[in-house]
């Protein structure tokens, strides 16, 4: 089951077009899924959004199960990993030196760490959950895109520190960075959406497809 942002739709079309078979696909934009997104109730998993949980809801209908917990597959998703929400350039600046540098070891200390946490406390609450319900997890890293409203050495390092708290968590995490990206560990154009400063292409969710079918899924 496919469950995601926006970055979840070149996996979609990839699956699509490859007769792959799979249910899901994007639910909404990033921002959208990182704090206050969802509820756990009595009878399950709830969006808080109506839209979502009513695609949600559509999924689960078309594998005859009544909540994620009665998923005899895996789940793939990309909440949680769109690092340029994190990395706005504005958010930031308090934390900078006058140089307008940021001090030695803040991307990697922790106070950063614990920031982007709780930037996506909620994300990372969903998939604890679903590791909770037996489910096997897995999480695709995102494009290796940064547009001009985001810090590129904030995006890199709060990405590390969402990989680093899935992975503590025991999520499957898909990660094509070596074979997409180039000396500057930026997207290659190949694998970039046109007129679109954010997203994958489709070669893009080809590759994720074919890591995804590598891994028995």
């Amino acid at each position: 089951m496919l469950l995601g942002d926006s970055h979840a739709g070149p996996i979609a079309r990839a699956a699509t077009a490859a007769g792959v078979p799979f249910v899901g696909g994007p639910v909404g934009s990033g921002r959208d899924f990182n704090v206050g997104f969802f509820d756990v109730r009595d009878d399950g998993l709830v969006f808080r959004d109506a839209t979502v949980e009513k695609r949600h809801r559509g999924f689960l209908a078309d594998l005859a199960v009544p909540d994620l917990g009665r998923l005899t597959i895996p789940l793939v998703s990309t909440f949680g990993l769109s690092a340029h929400f994190f990395a706005t350039t504005g958010n930031w600046r308090i934390y900078r030196a006058d140089d307008g540098g940021f001090p030695a070891g803040f991307l990697s200390g922790g106070l950063f760490d614990d920031i982007v946490r709780a930037m996506a406390r909620d994300a990372l609450a969903f998939y604890r959950h679903a590791l909770g319900l037996g489910l096997r997890v897995l999480a695709v890293l995102p494009p290796q895109r940064v547009p001009g409203m985001s810090d590129p050495l904030v995006f890199m390092a709060a990405q590390e520190t969402i990989r680093g708290a899935l992975d503590a968590l025991g999520v499957e995490i898909v990660d094509l960075r070596a074979r997409v990206t180039d000396g500057t560990g930026r997207q290659r154009a190949a694998f970039c959406e046109p007129d679109d400063p954010i997203h994958g292409n489709l070669a893009f969710g080809r590759l994720i497809v074919a890591d995804l079918l590598a891994r028995g899924l």
